[in-house]
């Protein structure tokens, strides 16, 4: 599947989860399916609460973020101390 096949499965609509972008055709953000992955939920397990997504979908939102994050300057939220 090609990116743009992949982020075609996001959309962003300011009617919808107040315009965070989300997986089309539900109300699951891009952050929240994140912030799953994060805390150690597998893909295997998304799929399985989730009835409807789809791998891609995981996938989608990976590379939304890694696009998002391409041409941002940021300060990270925990510096290291020696």
């Amino acid at each position: 599947m090609t990116d743009k096949e992949l982020l075609s499965r996001i959309t962003v609509n300011p009617k919808i989860m107040v315009g965070k972008p989300v997986i089309k055709g539900t109300r699951l953000t891009v952050e929240y399916i994140l912030n799953l992955l994060a805390h150690d939920s597998t893909i295997a397990e998304i799929l399985q609460e989730y009835e409807g997504l789809v791998e891609e979908d995981i996938r989608a939102c990976l590379l939304f973020a890694s696009r998002s994050m391409e041409s941002t300057s940021f300060m990270p939220f925990a510096m290291e101390t020696a």
